[in-house]
């Protein structure tokens, strides 16, 4: 059955290709979010493990490609991989219940090890069904086609590419969205299992219309595979090579024509093929190793940024939706606008010259990270050492006040109702203070710990003058966004205060509460209650990644008196200024892998072509091996040096490839393969009985 001349059955394998990887790109949005802030891993180990995961993504292609080829053929392989898939799926989005090991019910699991086998059982099982399939479904797709239909066969590729990046967009945008919700039967918590929970979901989903079009699809025999017998060719010209390698047996043009004993020259040269585009394949994982970055270190850059979008809700992973956004115009935008221009100026842009500049703007992409990490780096906080302490003043009273650290350690004057930013002095240096305010002066000693914030609180009441410490117990920036906040009671009468559905409790006249997470972004209604008067006020836009005190000044019938004291600051770097180098990332993917994919085909053997899928998705493996090896060799302790690191390294391997590619020559298969089939033409009308004896030593290879 057909449809607007298409086969009926590629209809089913574009649905069942877009939620494979809707499910696929939606569990690898939120990944090394689940592994920083759900498994607790710090940011070197979520990168080595999310980049582990991607490169065994794109190992198991080959291995999927042998069973569909030798075995299964491809429906059984791609039905029996989707199954473990969505198993390893479901195991994920357990994995992330907090209440599955959360016996205290305080909202995070107790039992880590358990969440932590589970998950990695599940991310195993996907990488084992997302790779196995991958090599399938596109070419299960073009399998439906007669052998006249190559237009259609032409235009279902790129469809197929296009419901991948449409997949894709989706998810990245749904995916952080659900897991921005709470959820969680014992306490409210970041919703993980819904996150992966969806994308589990839309494989199953995936799974039953694949099985549901299976009456009307072709289903191709396994033919052998084409790998094994290249492997084969080349083992055994080696081992040939290595047996006749004394000076008496004369030399052959290619160390390939050693394998002639046993094969046929059909195959050696196809092989030959093969092997020079493989050669080329080799500085082309660089590439990638940038490019995947993009899941890792730059959506753990975005978390310590300004993600105040008016269109979007915060902290939805908005750069990774950038990507798939810019593929989806870029792509016909370069092949109808970019391309044709440069022709227009006399310039050949051969396929292999598109590539170079691919990894010249990649290398661009980290340099343009580097200049924001820096940015970055300016905003951050800085913590004291373990020898020093940070001591903020806020003046609680109506009065000015003068503040003298002693020995002659300098002396500060604060504002009424005002506060300072943090000083830093070295611990064992801080011995006494005196403070004075209106006409009373006060000295008090110090003991402090080291390696802490402190605020010293000071009033002048009508009586005395209050000089009274509280230690700041914030270690860190908070993550994601999130703002740290607590109150401090200015008033002479105890308190009761909430913020948003948050209790702080009772507050004792000058007594500060402890600090409480809140997302960021957002306004909050304060309601203090004070001898059974309730006030209620909203909180101020308090941005992203800031703390807090916020010191209760007034509350009777109709008025709270609030002010802020800010004691980190929010983050100042917006988001936005991530999208040139996704912009630039992108542009450099759309110059090198589409151009790769093509030049690979065109350079291969009409029955090589899997070989070189294989190789090509193999590139991207040793690219994420690659991150390891660098991230984990590099002991660069600012994030900006590593990115530069990164673009000194692709720009090397670029000049490379440009060499490389200046000596390539381009062959054109089907030039060569009419060779061959002329000259076994010639033969067979020589010897008539040719064509028996060749299926014959073939079935015996």
């Amino acid at each position: 059955p057909s449809c607007f001349g298409y086969p009926l059955s590629i209809f089913f394998i574009i649905i069942n290709e877009f939620c494979e990887r809707f499910s696929y790109y939606g569990m690898r949005a939120v990944l090394v979010l689940y592994f920083k802030y759900f498994l607790q891993w710090d940011d070197n180990l979520s990168t080595a493990i999310y980049h582990t995961f991607v490169a065994l993504c794109y190992l198991t292609p080959i291995l999927g490609a042998i069973v569909a080829d030798s075995w299964l053929g491809k429906f059984k392989t791609i039905v029996s991989l989707s199954i473990v898939y969505t198993i390893g799926q479901a195991v994920m989005a357990v994995s992330s219940i907090n209440d599955l090991t959360d016996q205290t019910q305080d909202g995070s699991p107790d039992n880590i090890p358990v969440h932590i086998a589970l998950s990695m059982i599940g991310l195993i099982l996907i990488a084992l069904g997302t790779g196995g399939i991958k090599p399938c479904v596109s070419a299960f797709g073009g399998d439906q086609f007669e052998e006249d239909q190559d237009k259609q066969r032409s235009r279902f590729f790129s469809i197929f590419y296009l419901s991948i990046n449409a997949g894709s967009l989706l998810s990245t945008i749904i995916t952080p969205i659900l897991r921005a919700q709470e959820c969680g039967i014992h306490s409210k918590q970041r919703c993980y299992p819904l996150a992966f929970g969806v994308p589990a979901a839309l494989m199953a989903i995936s799974l039953v219309v694949f099985i549901a079009g299976s009456g009307m699809y072709k289903k191709a025999k396994p033919q052998g595979n084409i790998m094994v017998q290249v492997s084969k060719c080349i083992g055994f010209a080696i081992k040939n090579r290595f047996r006749h390698r004394s000076k008496e047996f004369p030399k052959r043009e290619h160390w390939l024509d050693w394998a002639s004993e046993k094969y046929d020259k059909r195959l050696i040269a196809q092989t030959k093929m093969v092997l020079k585009v493989l050669f080329l394949y080799i500085p082309l994982p660089m590439f990638w190793a940038l490019f995947d970055q993009q899941g890792s270190r730059w959506t753990l850059q975005a978390t310590t940024m300004d993600g105040n979008f008016v269109v979007f809700s915060p902290y939805v992973h908005l750069q990774q939706t950038v990507n798939p956004i810019l593929i989806i115009i870029m792509v016909p935008v370069v092949d109808a606008v970019v391309y044709p221009l440069i022709k227009k100026c006399k310039i050949n842009f051969t396929p292999l010259r598109k590539i170079t500049v691919g990894m010249f703007l990649a290398s661009l992409a980290f340099v343009a990270a580097a200049l924001v990490q820096v940015q970055i780096d300016k905003t951050l906080p800085v913590f004291p050492a373990a020898e020093q302490s940070q001591i903020k003043i806020i003046n609680l009273g109506t009065d000015n006040a003068s503040i003298k650290f002693e020995p002659e350690l300098g002396h500060v004057d604060v504002a009424s109702m005002g506060s300072t930013g943090y000083m830093i002095f070295e611990t064992s240096r801080l011995q006494s203070l005196k403070v004075t305010s209106g006409n009373k002066t006060q000295l008090d000693t110090i003991e402090l710990p080291g390696g802490k914030r402190h605020t010293l609180a000071v009033k002048n009441n009508e009586t005395d003058l209050v000089v009274k410490w509280l230690l700041d117990n914030v270690t860190s920036k908070p993550e994601e966004g999130n703002n740290l906040i607590r109150f401090l009671n200015n008033l002479p009468d105890p308190v009761n205060v909430t913020m948003g559905e948050t209790s702080f409790g009772n507050l004792a006249p000058l007594s500060d509460s402890n600090y409480e997470l809140f997302p960021g972004g957002r306004q909050d209604g304060i309601t203090v209650v004070r001898n059974s008067i309730t006030c209620l006020n909203t909180s101020k836009a308090l941005g992203f990644g800031s703390a807090y005190t916020i010191v209760i000044n007034e509350c009777s019938r109709d008025n709270l008196t609030v002010t802020y004291s800010e004691d980190i600051s929010p983050n100042t770097v917006h988001m936005a200024w991530q999208i040139p180098q996704y912009f630039i990332l992108t542009c450099a993917e759309v110059v090198f892998s589409v151009t790769g994919l093509e030049f690979s085909y065109s350079q291969a053997p009409s029955n090589m072509k899997a070989v070189l899928q294989a190789g090509w998705l193999l590139t991207v493996a040793v690219g994420n091996i690659i991150v390891l090896i660098v991230a984990g060799a590099s002991k660069l302790s600012e994030q900006w040096a590593e990115y530069v690191l990164f673009a000194a390294l692709l720009l090397a391997v670029c000049i490379i490839f440009a060499v490389m590619a200046y000596f390539y020559t381009y062959v054109d298969p089907n030039e060569i393969e009419a060779q061959f089939d002329e000259e076994e033409k010639n033969q067979v009308k020589k010897d008539p009985d040719l064509y028996e004896k060749k299926a014959e030593a073939d079935s015996e290879m």
